[in-house]
């Protein structure tokens, strides 16, 4: 069997959640450090993604302490550009003013980032976008988001940067919206420190086949980062890893190994209900089992279907390897 990869997970997988019904949230809210020493009793998690800013009273060298405690390294950083004073967007906010003041936070974030010694800032600019037709100016709205991108990006340019694109919510409309929008709007800041992270159910909900858009990134070597969940395609669920999509997971992770991409395997899921430990564990047994099966897949096999485009030949050979794929594991 090959060597395992890393395996990694967004902080807020272990946080505690509201939405707009439970507004009292489904726990106790948790601390930063709460959260890290939850994430380091997964056994087989080495490192996190840090939203910033973290909890109040919280500082670097405290963050650092505690994901040194838990054995952890911090792989990203991601800014809160997303909350109540951003509603209107954070580069793409019609207030100037504004906009200064999330450049000043992804500036701040990006130094805690490198204190961290994080391997990216992650940008996920969920309130860039629109709602409603006539809102808004769509030529403005988009050079606003890829020049905030080039300023972000080219007052760091020993530092990596990767956005990670949405359809929707919590605008109706997001600005990233797609793995094309993205690659296009990257070649457009003509910065060489921006790449992309893929979230799996934001390519399935986005009407996207998730291994294709992974080789269209790779494709452009744009395919720096990615986060891997479920969903029942008509939002952003955040479930457990292959508990809806098994198969497109299956072909997602083929794509990354035939194209040589080495990198961690990261959750990214929302587990309001259940014990955010347990759930971290039941879905990197489920990765480990998805690396066996890549393992024992008859690749050079499958190649030969896809080149006749077998459908039912391409199909036995993963039930194959996929199905047989659990044994033995707990």
């Amino acid at each position: 069997m090959s060597e395992l990869p890393r395996f990694g997970a967004g902080l807020w997988h272990f946080a505690s959640y509201v939405d707009r019904y439970a507004v009292d949230g489904y726990a106790p809210p948790l601390s930063t450090l709460e959260q890290i020493a939850l994430a380091g009793t997964v056994e087989d998690l080495s490192v996190v993604d840090v939203p910033y800013p973290f909890t109040p009273g919280v500082t670097v060298d405290q963050v650092k302490s505690a994901l040194a405690e838990a054995g952890l390294s911090c792989i990203g950083v991601t800014p809160e550009i997303y909350l109540r004073k951003f509603g209107k967007g954070a580069f793409t906010n019609p207030d100037p003013q504004v906009r200064a003041e999330a450049m000043e936070l992804l500036h701040e974030a990006t130094g805690v980032a490198k204190e961290l010694g994080a391997d990216y800032v992650k940008i996920w600019p969920g309130q860039d976008g629109w709602d409603y037709p006539f809102q808004v100016n769509h030529h403005d709205l988009w050079k606003l988001a890829v020049d905030g991108m080039k300023e972000l990006a080219s007052a760091h340019p020993d530092q990596r940067f990767v956005i990670e694109y949405k359809p929707r919510e919590p605008r109706v409309k997001m600005t990233w919206d797609s793995a094309a929008r993205s690659i296009l709007g990257i070649q457009q800041t003509g910065c060489d420190n921006i790449g992309v992270l893929l979230d799996f159910g934001h390519s399935l909900y986005g009407g996207e086949s998730p291994a294709d858009a992974a080789q269209l990134l790779i494709d452009h070597g744009l395919l720096w980062g990615m986060d891997v969940n479920d969903n029942l395609r008509g939002w952003d669920d955040d479930l457990m890893v292959g508990s809806v999509h098994l198969t497109e997971i299956f072909e997602y992770f083929y794509t990354l190994k035939i194209n040589g991409w080495e990198g961690v395997w990261q959750l990214d899921q929302f587990p309001f209900r259940e014990d955010t430990v347990e759930t971290a564990r039941a879905s990197i047994r489920l990765l480990k089992a998805l690396h066996r099966a890549l393992d024992t897949l008859d690749i050079p096999a499958l190649r030969e279907a896809q080149a006749r485009q077998d459908a039912i030949g391409a199909q036995r050979l993963v039930q194959d390897a996929l199905l047989s794929s659990m044994g033995g594991e707990r």
